[in-house]
């Protein structure tokens, strides 16, 4: 999407894709990343999301890019931290103890910016994205992590029946878009209850990508 959209929807508060507490599938399944206190997790997209509190509580350090500077205010003021920025051209670094969240276009990060990742968790930057944008992403997600593994949440349903984001994205297409550097497994499948903006039945799926280097 235009960077604009988001603004908006930032802007005027319409951040229905906000969970009120931590994403009962990252608490479920973040276990089978095996780990260790204190290894770097990366949130692509990560608007303020409760998640980020739930991985620091954890002993995790956080790492987190996002479009919108509101969304990250929102993000420091509700872990009541001060967080001190530093600019790197078109995006301001926002740091402290054990979280460093980047604030710009996500494509004008690089991975000595982002420094050592040993996983990914995605829930919200590849449904965000339309399909013309996606393989790019993953591709720019595959060098900044240097192909750490990952954590992947998405949704599948009826597209015609409704506009994304979040858009849908089938286990196909995660295929298309990740089997060059990871071996995929699907860990999940399950309905989405109420369905997708209960306008049509949707599912979610999470996905373990195990990076071939070390398969």
């Amino acid at each position: 999407m235009h960077h604009d959209f988001w603004h908006q929807k930032w802007s005027k508060s319409e951040i229905g894709f906000h969970l009120p507490e931590a994403n009962p599938l990252l608490v479920e399944y973040f276990p089978v990343l095996n780990l260790k206190p204190g290894a770097r997790v990366f949130l692509p997209l990560c608007g303020k999301t409760l998640d980020i509190a739930w991985l620091l509580a954890g002993g995790y350090h956080v790492v987190g890019a996002e479009l919108s500077p509101i969304a990250i205010r929102d993000l420091f003021e509700s872990l009541h931290l001060t967080p001190t920025t530093y600019e790197f051209g078109d995006v301001t670094h926002y740091s402290a103890p054990n979280i460093d969240i980047f604030v710009g276009d996500i494509f004008h990060l690089s991975s000595a910016m982002l420094g050592r990742i040993d996983a990914v968790y995605d829930r919200a930057a590849l449904v965000a994205l339309p399909d013309d944008i996606r393989l790019r992403y993953a591709s720019h997600l595959v060098a900044l992590t240097s192909g750490a593994l990952q954590l992947l949440i998405c949704y599948e349903y009826d597209q015609s029946l409704v506009a994304g984001p979040p858009f849908s994205i089938s286990p196909l297409a995660v295929t298309q878009y990740y089997q060059a550097s990871y071996v995929l497994d699907l860990l999940l499948t399950v309905d989405v209850v109420g369905g997708m903006k209960g306008r049509c039945s949707a599912v979610e799926h999470v996905f373990l990508l195990k990076p071939l280097n070390i398969i």
